[in-house]
């Protein structure tokens, strides 16, 4: 086997050994994240729709996306899309 085979594989394993100690780090915060939507579900303060799209729009809002630019192409995809 080459070195650069060798070393190729040492990258693989180091990148996978690093990739699951963070997913196993990021495991509570995404089991908070369960949990604040079910007790928000659970005590009908928002539906997982309104949740959703709650989301939505603070990621498109923290992206500075052009609304009136977003909602053109929306109804442009829209209308293009209805005979389909």
């Amino acid at each position: 086997m080459s070195s650069e085979n060798t070393g190729k594989e040492e990258h693989i394993v180091n990148y996978v050994k690093s990739f699951v100690a963070l997913e196993e780090a990021m495991e509570p915060y995404k089991e908070q994240k369960r949990d604040l939507r079910s007790s928000y579900n659970e005590n009908n303060w928002l539906t997982r729709d309104e949740m959703r799209m709650a989301v939505k729009a603070w990621r498109l809002m923290k992206t500075d996306t052009d609304f009136e630019e977003l909602t053109d192409i929306f109804n442009h995809v829209k209308k293009g899309f209805r005979g389909a």
